[in-house]
């Protein structure tokens, strides 16, 4: 078989039980649950309810990014193309099909993603990649449709097709040798920016990536880890960091630290006040764990001078900036530094 949906499971009942049945029903190619290690009884409802879906069991819990690694693995040279779908993630027809179509159009691009859509907030674009993800020069993401925490409404003001610098891990359709290639996630990411990481590490290599509109699906969000969850902060600034460090040559990284650490120390000090001390601690704890880490991890074999080239005509030097100081909130307002 040519593609296959492969959604990844941690105790994760309550979603499979709310958006399974869609995503069945709207689906072309075959569904394949892997769980990590669930400690719920999600794999007995998937045995009860769904006796002919195929699980695999990755047997612990390595988050997204390891557990995608191990998943797709187990599914080598089965299959052409993978769409990594989150399991609180609700689909519309034809979705796959226009995602799978696209990569086998454009053999020089590596993955894609839909446009995302709030469940929650009708009418409106997903936090997690919207429609399409872009990097500043200091490597902090911004979206065509959410940029910081303003999320735009859905007007189809982005409806074209376009090269991104990422695509979303919430909704990837992924080109299975390329993912291969690169040895999938980086696993120590455990979750968070890893798809950040990888499309970085694709775009090195001449991949391409693109947001395909034509496909759209709905995101909930926060279905394994919430927003309140300290937790996902400390993943969010750790892996950042790591990102720059394990793909940048060391004078470039030294460049771009120097300018984030006064930026990621204000933003500690703005969810003190806003979300609590765990938040704030968290930014904290993840820088000092990146000093710990970067020992133990291996470089990226093609390192970059400096982040890659925006491929919009909307990159900027600083989203921080520009959101904060020139006002600007929409992605429609940028422009380009090129």
């Amino acid at each position: 078989m040519e593609a296959a949906i492969v959604i990844l499971n941690y105790n994760g009942k309550e979603m499979l039980e709310r958006f399974l049945p869609n995503v069945l029903n709207y689906s072309f190619f075959p569904v394949i649950i892997a769980d990590n290690a669930s400690s719920d009884d999600s794999v007995d409802f998937l045995k009860k309810s769904y006796p002919e879906l195929r699980v695999l069991n990755i047997g612990q819990n390595l988050g997204y990014a390891g557990g995608y690694n191990k998943a797709l693995d187990q599914l080598k040279g089965q299959f052409d193309y993978f769409i990594l779908l989150n399991s609180d993630v609700e689909v519309s027809p034809n979705w796959d099909t226009i995602l799978v179509d696209f990569l086998k159009q454009h053999p020089d691009t590596a993955a894609v993603q839909p446009k995302i859509l709030s469940l929650q907030n009708e009418g409106y674009f997903d936090y997690a990649g919207a429609c399409g993800g872009f990097l500043d020069s200091l490597g902090y993401p911004y979206c065509r449709g959410r940029i910081l925490n303003t999320i735009e409404k859905d007007e189809g003001q982005y409806d074209q097709s376009i090269e991104v610098d990422w695509a979303s891990g919430a909704c990837l359709g992924v080109r299975a040798e390329f993912f291969e290639e690169l040895g999938g996630f980086r696993a120590e990411f455990f979750a968070h920016m890893e798809e950040i990481d990888f499309c970085w590490r694709l775009r090195k290599r001449g991949r391409k990536l693109y947001c395909v509109p034509e496909s759209k699906v709905f995101h909930l969000g926060g279905g394994t880890l919430s927003k309140a969850n300290s937790y996902k902060t400390y993943l969010n600034f750790r892996n950042s960091i790591l990102m720059l460090y394990l793909n940048l040559e060391m004078r470039g990284f030294r460049e771009v630290f120097w300018k984030r650490l006064p930026l990621d120390m204000a933003a500690g000090m703005h969810l003190l006040l806003s979300q609590g001390p765990a938040h704030s601690k968290a930014v904290f704890n993840a820088y000092s764990d990146f000093f710990k880490m970067r020992r133990r991890m291996s470089k990226d074999s093609l390192l970059a001078p400096k982040l890659v080239k925006g491929c919009s005509d909307r990159s900027v030097l600083s989203i921080i900036l520009t959101y904060y100081f020139q006002g600007k909130k929409k992605f429609s307002q940028l422009r380009s530094v090129k």
